[in-house]
């Protein structure tokens, strides 16, 4: 009986060391995952610089610009291109602002969409706090409890997704409802917050157009793939052969 134990405990180091830690995380993800709100952030500086670099402004733009022609259509482009050529810092920034928070719509009209889709749904709504973040010191300069509230609500958001959990441990439902009602809260206080007309976005599903990173980041435990097979045969060895030696110590006794 204790060499059985002794095996199990094995099996279960094993298990624990095997699995990414990824699976057991919870969170919103790593935040500079957002291009669109991380060039916002060097442009910003750029233009603080005196005089203000509109020409490396520019460069930075230049980075973003075919994600956000893909998303969004031309207008939003030209619209800070035009700003750049100008040299008007104000609108330049107006205009990425405005980028920023139509980003933030359209993430989280499509996590509405595909709600079932827990890993899809997670990494947008990382995407769309990380694009937040770039715009929560403008928020909090005007009303740093409406930022906290904000905060709150796409934390919210977050738990709404429910979790699958592991091979059915750990497995928390999702609420479509809740995260309705966060989703609402959040756009309708940034579309009032940044004097936004409507927040209507790109014809482009995220769907469509990110297949490649999601197909990237599927978690271990896609068994479509055969390495995905080796914690679970190694796992498998392991139990058959401590019960192996369990069952012939008990006829040697």
């Amino acid at each position: 009986m204790r060499m059985f134990r002794f095996f199990f405990y094995i099996a279960m180091i094993v298990t624990i060391n095997l699995i990414p830690l990824k699976v057991f995380a919870y969170s919103y993800g790593n935040p500079n995952e957002e291009a669109v709100a991380e060039a916002y952030k060097q442009m910003k500086e750029k233009l603080n610089e005196q005089p203000p670099n509109f020409a490396a402004a520019k460069d930075i733009f230049g980075t973003v610009k075919e994600e956000i022609d893909m998303h969004m259509g031309t207008e939003p482009s030209t619209a800070v291109l035009r700003a750049l050529e100008e040299k008007d810092r104000q609108a330049v920034t107006s205009n990425m602002e405005t980028i920023l928070v139509l980003n933030i719509a359209r993430r989280l009209e499509n996590i509405e969409k595909n709600f079932d889709q827990y890993d899809t749904s997670k990494r947008l709504l990382a995407k769309a706090f990380a694009t937040y973040e770039a715009l929560s010191p403008i928020i909090q300069g005007k009303d740093q409890a409406l930022d906290k509230q904000l905060r709150a609500e796409f934390d919210n958001a977050l738990q709404s997704l429910g979790n699958p959990g592991l091979f059915g441990v750990g497995e928390k439902k999702s609420d479509i409802n809740v995260f309705k009602k966060s989703k609402e809260t959040i756009l309708t206080a940034l579309q009032k917050q940044f004097g936004l007309k409507s927040l209507k976005v790109g014809h482009f599903s995220e769907s469509a157009t990110e297949k490649p990173d999601e197909v990237q980041k599927k978690e271990w435990t896609d068994l479509s793939k055969v390495k995905n097979w080796i914690p679970l045969i190694v796992i498998a060895a392991i139990i058959i052969g401590a019960a192996l030696i369990y069952v012939r110590s008990r006829k040697r006794a």
